[in-house]
């Protein structure tokens, strides 16, 4: 009988994820997204939309399904979604593991000044007006209407609804990845001074770090939350490895003979 996994998704890593273990034919496999987005990527395995209630919730979701493991591919700051897969772990007995991509590390000629939250990110932008680029989830822009003497150029992957209650606002809608060359003539193009982002780490969002470095244009880089300690992985493969591993293919049968 094929191993039953489930995905807790949402990131480019979890379809990739999903195609790979997909094409083995080993698996029954199923991806999870919150419904956050209203168009979300095509994906390659059948696909949950929705929560399940906090960790409880999500530990009788596994239970009754029957699932064999759970695999936390969630963006590096949605911190709840992880503390509630690690508690349904426990609850059920269930295995986790979880791939957690490596942050962005500062270099040479980076401006970054690092805060905690987003409202700490809105103290950073300072009193005197400033052009900058939100680089940010719809679900965090709130914040900045509380420094409306700045003018905001925003980008997110569904539209802005409703608009935040600003003066100076743009918004572009667009799913990465960006190339860095495509980031500078935004960048250049809108006279941005600041930009305000996660270390979402990986390559497909960073051309913006890249064209901030050449540009010399300050980030405002708002600091990974703590996730909790499950055995997890840096890269794809690792964690692809160690499932082979945990569910092994089963000896082929010999023919008989005649």
């Amino acid at each position: 009988m094929n191993a039953s996994i489930l995905i807790l998704g949402g990131t480019t890593e979890a379809r990739q994820l999903a195609e790979r273990l997909g094409e083995t034919g080993r698996f029954r496999l199923q991806l999870s997204l919150a419904g956050r987005t209203k168009a979300p990527a095509r994906q390659p395995v059948p696909v949950r939309i929705g929560g399940f209630g906090g960790a409880e919730g999500l530990g009788r979701y596994l239970m009754g399904q029957g699932f064999d493991l759970l695999v936390d591919v969630t963006h590096p700051y949605a911190a709840q979604i992880s503390a509630n897969a690690a508690r349904a772990a426990i609850l059920t007995g269930i295995p986790l593991i979880a791939l957690r991509r490596p942050g962005w590390e500062r270099q040479a000629g980076d401006c970054w000044r690092e805060v905690e939250s987003v409202e700490a990110a809105v103290a950073a932008l300072g009193e005197a007006p400033r052009r900058a680029f939100l680089a940010l989830g719809r679900q965090e822009l709130l914040p900045f209407e509380a420094a409306p003497q700045h003018a905001y150029l925003v980008r997110s992957v569904d539209p802005v609804e409703p608009p935040l209650v600003l003066p100076a606002v743009t918004y572009l809608t667009a799913r990465g990845p960006f190339e860095e060359v495509d980031e500078r003539a935004l960048l250049t193009g809108h006279g941005i001074e600041a930009i305000v982002c996660k270390n979402s780490g990986g390559s497909a969002s960073y051309g913006k770090i890249a064209a901030a470095r050449a540009l010399g244009i300050e980030v405002i880089m708002i600091r990974r939350p703590l996730l909790p300690d499950v055995l997890a992985f840096q890269t794809l493969d690792d964690l692809v490895c160690h499932v082979d591993q945990a569910f092994p293919a089963a000896d082929l049968p010999q023919e008989r003979g005649e």
